[in-house]
């Protein structure tokens, strides 16, 4: 451990610190002797309690040193371990390059005569977050994180520094401490290996050694050997002592290890072995297994001759027909013993490897149980759980579930299907199922229309059903279409929707759909609504009227207005419009929107009067007006003058034309006027129906 000496300040900001102080006391000193008497030439303050032995006036000479040019402290005469350490330029104050001998360097952190309980030890900024570097010793490894007082006591101080403490606590000094491990480690090795602990060992993890070269030795560790721990072969003389390390023996194999041979063999260990392995022989050992009646092959070319030759015993004859007569027990506890071979190891196994087995597919097809399908791809120990000697191979295979866990939750396990899964799956493949559409008709909701196009995955799918679980469903206590589908028209039908079939049965969703196409409603009559469909509402789709209102995501039926305004547009821009409301009704019907039957005669000032009468409405309403980049016809103040239509040069016929047009203005009727026929009229603008130049002659 390092030597701790305390005053931690920073060098250089305590000689700025103390500058100022160190110059006043000195003035104050040099005034006190120019301007007083000798009587009054007194302490400047008490002292600390560190140094109260020496209060009064007669000890000033104690510290100071008088008759010098620059005043002279004794420091180093009292703290004499500070002083060793500094002549051996070691410790904390030798770090903080102190060359003064005369005490002027220690005034700058240790000031006196302030007062008994004056601290002349300060730690800045804190005991605690001491630099230890400061001191010439880093703290490193398991040392980090150790609180002072763990190594800073009395015991662990060397005798001659403790003797020169001036402290008379020593638990509170932080002197006398040796960089060396073993004045506070134990030295585990009896001094063997010396004091240099470093050389082996280091400050993260002591007990492994790893600065410790043993290739260094006089025995470098080979082979094997690397791995044995230190103290299989360090061990201590007597129990309970130290290890021993040095006057080892190691000349010879048995000198650690005991003769398995007991003495068969001339020839030395290392003859026939090497520290490689003990199992693994030279290429020059001379015993030639293979010219015996039974040669080592593949895995027995590795083991020890021991295992085989009990005891040593080379004369010995075994016997080696079968593999149980050396293998016993029966690690399989006579499970074979019915086979033809009567359980011999040589059916699955062979001298090259106990595992793998080779009892593989082939074999097993002459078992009781063949593996077909997907059980060929299955490792033996999906079936034959590992256990060791325990291991079961004569298992369980009549049904299914003695090897297969009910993936249904027993939902089959009643009659007519009693859980026989091959009921529905095959070997070959268990996710394709079996069951058909034909099957499925023989079960409580057979598939029909659009039904037997879905998926299976679409209805029995997790979380239908009520299950909470992650079982797939197929036990379905309710069977209507909201049980699977969604009411998109939520409830609008319920009422409808509860009528009951002549079985008693809910009609549901049947009420208007089929499971042939959802889309097809003939089961719905609009005319039994309060809005029977007529006339070009027949074609119409639904959609076309059972729109989604405003703020809201799904169609509404209910409710849906039956004023034509309300679902078709005024196509005549409020022309006809009514305190704010163009009434469709009044001139057209559900039949057909054309032609209108809007009457000329009676709602306009313009009755269509004789040739007028069959004029078709776009002859004379021509104009139009541009409405959302649509041309819309403009039925309000059409011309009504004959001059707008025909032309202002219509010819003598005019009065008689105009007679033609309201035969009224003349006060009878148009075909009891001759006509004149030498006329000539202008081709007019725009001629009406039933009016032609042939015409008006006849």
């Amino acid at each position: 451990m390092a030597l701790i000496e305390p005053v931690v300040r920073d060098l250089a900001s305590e000689r700025r610190a103390l500058a100022w102080p160190f110059g006043f006391l000195s003035c104050i000193v040099a005034l006190l002797f120019l301007t007083l008497p000798a009587s009054a030439q007194i302490s400047p303050g008490p002292l600390a309690k560190a140094h109260q032995s020496l209060s009064g006036t007669t000890q000033c000479a104690s510290c100071h040193q008088f008759g010098t040019s620059t005043p002279t402290f004794k420091c180093l005469d009292c703290h004499k371990e500070i002083a060793k350490r500094l002549e051996a330029k070691h410790g904390y104050h030798a770090q903080l390059q102190m060359r003064n001998p005369n005490g002027k360097d220690c005034i700058r952190c240790h000031l006196e005569h302030n007062g008994e309980d004056f601290n002349l030890i300060h730690w800045e900024p804190s005991q605690k977050q001491f630099d230890h570097r400061l001191t010439g010793y880093k703290l490193e490894g398991k040392h980090a994180g150790i609180a002072c007082e763990k190594c800073h006591l009395p015991a662990y101080m060397i005798s001659d520094e403790r003797a020169l403490i001036k402290m008379k606590d020593l638990s509170k000094s932080f002197f006398g401490l040796s960089q060396n491990c073993v004045p506070c480690h134990k030295d585990v090795h009896k001094g063997q290996l010396g004091n240099d602990c470093l050389q082996c060992h280091n400050y993260v993890d002591w007990k492994a050694a790893k600065q410790f070269d043993h290739s260094k030795t006089r025995y470098p560790l080979t082979g094997l050997h690397i791995k044995v721990e230190c103290e299989k072969c360090h061990k201590p003389d007597v129990p309970g002592g130290p290890a021993r390390y040095r006057d080892m023996k190691f000349q010879a194999c048995i000198d650690c290890h005991i003769d398995p041979h007991k003495g068969s063999f001339k020839q030395r260990c290392e003859e026939c072995h090497t520290t490689d392995g003990w199992k693994k022989l030279l290429p020059r050992f001379e015993f030639d297994h293979s010219k015996t009646k039974y040669p080592l092959l593949g895995k027995h070319a590795m083991v020890g001759c021991a295992e085989c030759h009990l005891k040593s015993d080379f004369k010995r004859q075994l016997p080696f027909d079968n593999c149980n007569d050396c293998h016993k027990p029966d690690p399989h506890k006579g499970q074979f013993e019915a086979r033809p071979k009567k359980g011999e190891c040589a059916e699955c196994h062979n001298v090259d490897g106990w595992k793998p087995s080779l009892f593989g597919v082939k074999e097993h097809d002459t078992s009781k149980y063949p593996l077909k399908g997907k059980h060929i791809t299955v490792e033996c120990d999906k079936c034959h759980l590992p256990a060791g000697k325990d291991t079961i191979y004569k298992v369980k295979f009549a049904a299914c579930t003695d090897c297969h866990k009910d993936a249904h939750d027993r939902q089959f396990a009643a009659a007519p299907y009693l859980n026989k899964c091959e009921d529905c799956h095959t070997v070959l493949d268990w996710h394709r199922s079996t069951f058909t559409i034909a099957k499925h008709r023989k079960a409580r909701f057979a598939l029909a229309g659009a039904h037997a196009a879905v998926p299976c995955s679409d209805c029995h799918k997790v979380g239908a059903a009520g299950r909470k679980d992650k079982i797939l469903p197929f036990h379905f206590e309710d069977r209507t279409c909201t049980a699977c589908h969604e009411d998109v028209h939520h409830g609008e039908f319920n009422e409808r929707m509860a009528r009951r079939r002549a079985d008693g049965t809910p009609q549901g969703c049947e009420a208007c759909h089929n499971v042939k196409s959802w889309a097809d409603v003939n089961g719905f009559d609009h005319s039994k609504t309060k809005f029977p469909l007529l006339g070009a509402h027949r074609a119409a789709k639904c959609g076309d009227c059972h729109k989604v209102p405003p703020g809201k995501k799904e169609i509404q039926f209910k409710d849906t207005s039956q004023v034509c305004e309300d679902c078709h547009k005024d196509a005549h821009d409020s022309q006809f419009a009514k305190a704010g409301k163009t009434l469709c009704g009044d001139c057209h019907d559900s039949q057909r929107w054309v032609p209108s039957t809007f009457n000329h005669d009676t709602r306009t000032h313009f009755p269509l009067q004789g040739g007028h009468a069959g004029v078709a409405c776009d002859k004379c309403h021509k104009q139009t007006r541009m409405v959302d980049a649509k041309p819309v016809i403009v039925y309000k103040q059409a011309p009504s003058k004959c001059t707008d239509c025909h032309g202002p040069d219509i010819g003598p016929l005019k009065s008689s034309f105009l007679r033609l047009v309201d035969p009224a203005a003349s006060g009878r009727k148009f075909l009891n006027e001759p006509l004149n026929r030498s006329f000539s009229l202008a081709a007019p603008k725009s001629q009406p129906v039933g009016l032609s130049r042939r015409g008006m002659g006849q």
